[in-house]
Order: C-alpha cells, then sequence, then structure tokens
C-alpha cells in the first residue's frame, strides 16, 4: 500500500506540469499537502499553475529532451527541499510520423516520450534510492504504446518503448530496495487534454462525451496507486476496463496464434476480432 507517499509533507515532481493531466496531478498533489516541482516548456502557463495552488512550490522551466534542463530540475527540487516522494514523468508530445517518414519526427518522438523518462530516471533515481523513505516513480504510458493502432507509429513506439522501461525499473527496484521505491505504468485512456485536442482552451470549450477529463484520470491514478498496483489502465467514456482487455489480450494473441500483424486492423482478421470484441464476458 502506498499511503505514505502521495501525503501532506512529501515531494512530487512533475514535468509536463502546465496544461492536461500534469496539472490535474499537480493540483491533486497540492490538495493532498505535498509540496511541487512543476517543469514544462510553457513557462508563463506553468506559473499561473503555480500561483493557484495553496502548497510550496519551485517552477523550474525545460524542455525534457534536454538532460542539462532536467538536471537543474532534480538539483532544483533537492536544494528546495532535499527529498523527492514522487517523481511523475508526464510530458510527451505526438508524432505522427509512419515507418518510413519523417526521420525528423521519429527522433523527436522518442527524445521526448523516451530518452526525456530514461535521462530523468537516470538523474532521480540513483538519489530516491539512497534515502532511507519510501519514494516512486510514475511513468506516463499509453493504449497505442501496448495494442499499437497503425497511423501514429512513431508515438506508439515511443510509449511502447516507456512500457518496456518502466517494467524494467520496477523489477529492478524491487530486488535493490524491496519495495521501498517502486515504478509504476499510468495509462490514459480518450482524454481532454490539449495534445489530444489541439487549441483547447480550458472551460471554454465544450467537452465531448466520448473523453475522460484529465481530473477523473488523476483521481483513478491516486486510488490505484495507493492500492499498489503497477498497471494503471484508465478507462474513458466510451471504452470500458473490459474492452481495454480484450484488445490487449487479443493484441498479445497476435504472436502467440501466428495471426498478421496488427491482425485487428487485417482485412482478413477484422470481422473476427469484432466478434471477439461483442463475445460473452470472460471469466477470471
Amino acid at each position: 500500500m502506498n499511503v505514505d507517499i502521495i501525503a501532506r509533507g512529501r515531494v512530487a515532481v512533475v514535468t509536463g506540469a502546465a496544461s492536461g493531466i500534469g496539472a490535474a496531478a499537480a493540483r491533486r498533489f497540492a490538495r493532498e499537502g505535498m509540496r511541487l516541482v512543476l517543469f514544462d516548456r510553457d513557462e508563463e502557463r506553468l506559473r499561473v499553475l503555480a500561483g493557484a495552488l495553496d502548497t510550496e512550490i519551485v517552477v523550474v522551466p525545460g524542455d525534457v529532451s534536454r538532460e542539462v534542463d532536467l538536471e537543474a530540475l532534480r538539483d532544483a527540487a533537492y536544494e528546495r527541499f532535499g527529498e523527492v516522494a514522487l517523481l511523475m514523468n508526464n510530458a510527451a508530445i505526438i508524432e505522427r510520423a509512419g515507418p518510413c517518414e519523417k526521420l525528423g519526427a521519429w527522433r523527436h518522438a522518442l527524445d521526448v516520450n523516451f530518452f526525456g523518462v530514461l535521462a530523468a530516471q537516470h538523474l532521480f533515481v540513483p538519489r530516491m534510492m539512497e534515502a532511507e523513505t519510501r519514494s516512486a516513480i510514475v511513468n506516463l504510458g499509453s493504449k497505442e504504446g501496448i495494442t499499437t493502432p497503425p497511423g501514429k507509429a512513431a508515438y506508439s513506439v515511443s510509449k511502447a518503448a516507456v512500457k518496456v522501461l518502466t517494467e524494467q525499473l520496477s523489477h529492478e527496484l524491487l530486488k535493490a530496495t524491496g519495495g521501498r521505491v517502486t515504478a509504476h505504468l499510468l495509462v490514459p485512456g480518450y482524454t481532454w487534454t490539449p495534445m489530444n485536442f489541439p487549441g483547447l482552451k480550458a472551460m471554454q470549450d465544450v467537452k465531448p462525451e466520448e473523453p475522460w477529463t484529465a481530473e477523473q484520470v488523476i483521481d483513478l491514478f491516486v486510488e490505484r496507486f495507493r492500492r499498489g498496483d503497477f498497471y494503471i489502465i484508465c478507462p474513458d467514456n466510451s471504452v470500458t476496463s473490459e474492452m481495454d482487455a480484450r484488445r490487449i489480450r487479443w493484441a498479445a494473441d497476435d504472436m502467440v496464434q501466428n495471426r498478421p500483424a496488427l491482425s485487428r486492423w487485417h482485412p482478413d482478421w477484422g470481422p473476427r476480432f469484432a466478434a471477439w470484441m461483442s463475445g460473452p464476458p470472460e471469466k477470471d
């Protein structure tokens, strides 16, 4: 049970904190009494958020693709607070580059979505392991990094890499700390954020029915994190947890059953996938 990490007086570091899920996390952590270190490229928006929160906050502008900026983030956190209880690697971008196009976009996606997470872990995790208190790393994954639908190959590859990295980190931390430091993979569903809805202007726009709000994602995250879950996969208003489970199982069975790659979208297998999704509830 992780009940002593998201707790009054502890310190949370959040990347990509100026909007969306990162901002929702900052607001929730502040309500929990945590002290915050907030990081984002959008310094103006970051400072507006910080000014609205009733807790002790350090604002660090920067880009997760620049290791020197992440070093400044780490140094600011430890110089001000002396500890980090929770590192949330939330910052990400969407790149729609295909398998054989836009090499620069591929590099950008991997630099932000994967290497930014990896660099932050390298900078923060050793200090977290040295401390005697319990702490955790939360990396933001994506369902597109699990079932890998066609259309955004660069994004899917980067998020698949985050999934594997976080699984490996979790295992290593268990061996090294016996569960004192843990890692977790937060996988949002369809969410009402600027990344999914470019041009979104917060409450000035009317949310469609299908997506969850960022606050719903964070509320579920906190509940499941405190329960100790590693995989925290969020539903939304159009995709249930049962639907997610069936899609993930189907994707894994492509290898087990030697089906064509991405058979869910293959013309010969699409009808069978549809039948699978509409089948009777599965038993545990």
